[in-house]
């Protein structure tokens, strides 16, 4: 990845909700809710982060600002506005 975040941010690869429902109905583009669980991909340089690249995270709805690198697109936001880390 080409970005380092400053600070206490982290950059966020958002995962992408089910588009199919549990009676095989898929669900529009427009109709689907924010994802709210993603991967970590780049910390900043703050010694207070918890968190590591690879791990998975939830956090809130409308948090972070949104920009595309490389066709994908990212949340880069403080590290405080992650919930929790997913565990297996």
């Amino acid at each position: 990845m080409n970005i380092q975040p400053l600070g206490n941010r982290v950059v966020i690869l958002p995962l992408e909700n089910e588009s199919k429902t549990a009676l095989g109905l898929y669900i529009p583009e427009t109709a689907k809710e924010k994802p709210q669980t993603g991967e970590v991909v780049a910390i900043g340089d703050a010694e207070d982060i918890k968190l590591r690249v690879g791990d998975r995270v939830l956090f809130a709805k409308y948090t972070g600002t949104e920009f595309k690198m490389d066709g994908k697109e990212y949340l880069l936001m403080e590290c405080g506005d992650v919930l929790a880390r997913l565990l297996n």
